[in-house]
């Protein structure tokens, strides 16, 4: 009790030796009873001693020094959301994550991403071949990959893909619902065929993928989950005429924002992504190549949309740095949206 000094003296004059001694350098003389202890032999053999406030900016122990941020207030953007900077936030260790459309295109690189921030993600395709060719690169680099066959739109397939996942990895944390087709016909020949395909994949296979992985993540009070929309949920694409496409995938962002409102409060995040054109092999082909010339006039950024493009939209919708948004409807699409 009393000054540190007088104590220090006192200790040293009674032959006392300690195990641990703890410093508080938040003072200016703190680096003399620093000295005091080590001069004087105070230590007993494997002792330890812990300096709490050392890296004040050397306040504690340089003369004639001020500190310019004395008013910082050091709050949550200070020091970080529950002490964790904003890449950390970002990061998904520990989650585990699925991907419908998982073996090509966009699927493919929401895939990569995902895995690439820490989550072990299990690649959905209709084929299993592909989703098995994409989770052989997630394990290449280092990535823990599951490959699993499901046709989205039926639910005994859904509901076998979820069971998949956690009978490996126990859980669902974020659900990236993606699957989808593109059936283009003008609307006054658009067949119910097309129609109803067209819906079965984009938005009742998607409801059913939504459902699912909610049940899981409702119990548990916590889920991510990210559907594909389209630029085409905002304006008409064309020339190409794609009436069950942009119908759909209007109803994939409403979709999207009701189960945004009513699942927030119970810890689940619904939100989507609609991309532009993206540049996939399937714009490639023979019947689209002539288009692109037209689409790319429509494009402010003057360039199509590459899956990478889309990669930390993904990474950020799925992380703890989202946690206040939802039913939102990010789009990324170069501008076409605009004009």
């Amino acid at each position: 009790m009393g000054p540190v000094a007088d104590t220090l003296e006192v200790l040293h004059a009674e032959d006392e030796h300690f195990d641990i001694v703890f410093i508080d350098a938040d003072q200016r003389n703190a680096v003399q009873y620093y000295s005091f202890v080590m001069d004087n032999h105070l230590l007993s053999m494997d002792a330890v001693i812990c300096v709490e406030n050392t890296l004040m900016k050397g306040q504690v122990y340089l003369e004639n020094v001020s500190d310019e941020n004395a008013g910082v207030v050091k709050d949550d953007v200070f020091w970080g959301c529950s002490h964790r900077r904003i890449l950390e936030r970002l990061r998904l260790d520990g989650r585990v994550a699925y991907v419908t459309g998982g073996g090509q295109g966009i699927g493919r690189a929401f895939a990569h991403a995902l895995g690439e921030a820490g989550a072990k993600v299990a690649v959905v395709d209709l084929v299993l071949a592909k989703a098995e060719a994409v989770a052989c690169e997630l394990s290449l680099k280092g990535i823990k990959s599951l490959a699993l066959a499901a046709d989205v739109s039926k639910p005994e397939d859904v509901q076998r893909m979820v069971d998949a996942i956690v009978a490996r990895w126990g859980t669902v944390h974020i659900a990236c619902n993606n699957a989808g087709i593109n059936l283009n016909s003008a609307s006054e020949e658009t067949s119910l065929e097309e129609w109803d395909k067209t819906f079965n994949v984009n938005l009742r296979g998607l409801f059913l993928c939504c459902q699912a992985a909610g049940r899981i993540m409702l119990n548990q009070g916590y889920g991510k989950i990210i559907n594909t929309a389209s630029m085409a949920s905002l304006i008409v694409p064309h020339p190409q005429k794609q009436l069950a496409y942009n119908t759909s995938k209007a109803g994939v962002v409403k979709l999207t924002q009701t189960l945004g409102a009513e699942w927030i409060d119970r810890g689940v995040k619904v939100n989507c992504i609609s991309p532009g054109i993206v540049d996939t092999p399937l714009i490639r082909s023979r019947e689209l190549r002539p288009l692109v010339q037209r689409w790319l006039a429509d494009i402010p950024a003057g360039r199509l949309a590459q899956p990478t493009d889309l990669q930390a939209a993904v990474v950020y919708l799925a992380s703890e740095a989202s946690d206040y948004m939802t039913g939102h409807n990010l789009v990324i699409e170069g501008g076409q949206s605009l004009w």
